[in-house]
């Protein structure tokens, strides 16, 4: 037999012995009874059936371990697609009150305004911030600070009414539903009805408490109508009241400042987009009563030639309450690169505050 004879056989023995090899790795692989460790695909390929055919299992041991992945899904899935049908910045600059809390003639058009938005962030919205953990709201932050803002504002507003326009001296007696609905508006945002870590009895929910404030202001705008309750479209109720909400519009510039100046170089800025987004809700709702109280002192505004100062100042509160970037950075305010949101929105806040105290000062004259 000459050589090449050799090598030719050698080469058949070889073949025949790696298909024959082969062969039997592929039944073994394909009649496994469990996992095989022969490499990292096929490890992965075989875990995966034999997880498959657990769930196929008959009976209770079958049905609980279909039911535990079930379950799996839903959570995984709960969370994510609840926030994305909850969450909701309203800042319909456009909207007026409807239906129960619109008013007729002789009633205030502000307090109207202050019962609409208190329905709509709670009832119609879904009031966010104080939802517990087993609620996708939970896990929303941009939404419940929006709408502490604007209940911020509302609470603020009340206060001047109990104390200025809704009394006809400051030593005559405050009116019953603007003293009982500017108390029940300071109520925190954040309370549900049970927490255990204060008490375990339930408490009143910040829901419950916006909703008598709500019927207390409609309370008092239908008394108005039936000229049973006062409000008094002064000049001097009416400078008091900007007065007020420029020294708010202050305090939250300070907010926005040290947010700036302590965190603006971090490489991720957790609380801005907080900040941001309660800035927006105190300005939106402060546009809101303001469009309010245009009308209710119209004759005023009149009298004094502001009509043009009072549009200039609502379109910069607009401007404010509308800025909505995707997603809120809080870069160097001289950065290349990356915006500062907060700083542009406090250039807006500043501007609106300085014409409301421009109006303040007319008004004084």
């Amino acid at each position: 037999m000459s050589f090449r004879d050799n090598v030719d056989r050698m080469r058949d023995w070889g073949r025949e012995t790696f298909e024959s090899l082969r062969d039997g790795l592929r039944r073994r692989w394909m009649y496994r009874k469990g996992p095989s460790f022969g490499g990292a695909d096929a490890g992965a390929e075989g875990a995966g059936d034999g997880f498959l055919s657990r769930l196929d299992q008959p009976g209770w041991a079958g049905i609980a371990k279909r039911a535990f992945v079930a379950l799996a899904v839903v959570v995984l899935l709960y969370y994510p697609i609840g926030m994305l049908m909850v969450s909701r910045i309203d800042d319909d600059p456009d909207f007026t009150p409807t239906g129960a809390n619109a008013i007729g003639e002789g009633g205030s058009q502000a307090v109207a305004m202050m019962a609409a938005l208190i329905d709509r962030e709670v009832d119609e919205n879904s009031w966010t911030a104080n939802d517990p953990f087993f609620q996708p709201g939970a896990l929303l932050d941009n939404m419940p600070n929006f709408q502490t803002g604007i209940m911020s504002a509302l609470a603020r507003f009340a206060f001047e009414m109990t104390d200025q326009v809704g009394r006809s001296r400051g030593s005559s007696e405050a009116d019953a539903d603007l003293q009982k609905a500017a108390g029940l508006l300071q109520y925190p945002g954040d309370v549900w009805i049970w927490n255990p870590t204060v008490s375990l009895a339930p408490r009143a929910s910040s829901e419950s408490q916006y909703r008598q404030a709500r019927r207390a202001l409609l309370s008092y705008n239908a008394r108005l109508v039936r000229g049973e309750a006062p409000f008094e479209r002064r000049s001097d109720n009416l400078m008091a009241t900007l007065e007020r909400f420029a020294s708010d519009l202050g305090s939250q510039s300070a907010v926005i400042d040290t947010e700036v100046r302590e965190h603006s170089h971090d490489f991720i800025d957790g609380n801005a987009d907080d900040v941001f987004y309660n800035t927006k809700g105190k300005l939106y709702g402060y546009y809101m009563i303001l469009k309010g109280l245009g009308q209710d002192f119209a004759p005023v505004i009149k009298e004094r030639g502001l009509q043009k100062n009072w549009a200039q100042m609502l379109d910069t509160f607009r401007e404010a309450a509308a800025l909505s970037p995707w997603v809120v950075v809080n870069g160097p305010p001289d950065s290349q690169l990356a915006p500062s949101h907060l700083a542009a929105q406090g250039f807006y806040l500043l501007r609106a505050r300085t014409q409301l105290r421009e109006i303040a000062n007319v008004l004084l004259k």
